[in-house]
């Protein structure tokens, strides 16, 4: 099974997975709606649900008639409740979801953290529809090598190289049109946003809490 550095059972989770969905759902929401296949009667599938906050908006989205499945290792934190909202605990890599059932299948922040990313991606796949769509939403990098002031170059570098001791992979968004296409997707595109904060923002509070976690592992 893959295994998830930030455990839900870590005190403060739940406000930082809160402080994440602040930060993130409006761009996740953004791309979903671009792709225009989530409609009345869909079915979709978010991959490492956290919270459930994508998954809870989504089940709104295909209502009437449609389902929406929050998938994740642990489902404690999960705070959504809808009658067409089905929690579903379990392993990516283990193998599809449901093979070939939902029109759109989701991950955000989940492929960086396994090791076995090869397998997550191929079971993601394999479980959307003919005629359905992928989303993936990983992090690149890469912007802070040129970080300033480099106090926080600094800062960066090395929490990129402790991240690597543990097999996470904050590079992986870059590589994953190229690893799409290797499995035979076509329509492949994608699209970069690089977040500019100074202290005191909320996402300076995010990593703040992000850190503060790890000290007690």
């Amino acid at each position: 099974m893959s295994k998830y550095v930030l455990g839900h059972h870590l005190e403060g989770e739940g406000t930082r997975l809160d402080l994440m969905s602040e930060l993130l759902d409006p761009m996740h929401r953004r791309c979903i709606e671009a792709l225009e296949i989530v409609k009345p009667g869909a079915r979709t599938l978010e991959v490492g649900c956290g919270n459930g906050s994508i998954s809870a908006w989504l089940a709104k989205r295909v209502s009437p008639g449609g389902k929406a499945v929050a998938f994740d290792q642990d489902l404690s934190l999960v705070e959504a409740h809808a009658p067409n909202l089905e929690l579903r605990q379990g392993d990516i890599v283990a193998g599809p979801v449901e093979p070939g059932s939902f029109d759109l299948v989701t991950a955000r922040a989940v492929l960086h953290h396994i090791a076995n990313a090869e397998a997550a991606i191929k079971n993601l796949v394999a479980s959307v529809r003919p005629g359905g769509a992928l989303l993936l939403i990983e992090p690149d990098f890469l912007p802070v090598s040129v970080a300033e002031p480099l106090e926080v170059r600094a800062f960066w570098e090395g929490w990129l190289a402790w991240s690597r001791e543990r097999g996470i992979d904050y590079y992986i968004g870059r590589s994953l049109a190229l690893r799409l296409a290797a499995l035979g997707l076509r329509q492949i595109s994608g699209n970069a946003e690089t977040a500019v904060y100074n202290g005191g923002s909320q996402w300076a509070n995010y990593w703040t809490r992000t850190i503060t976690e790890l000290r007690m592992i």
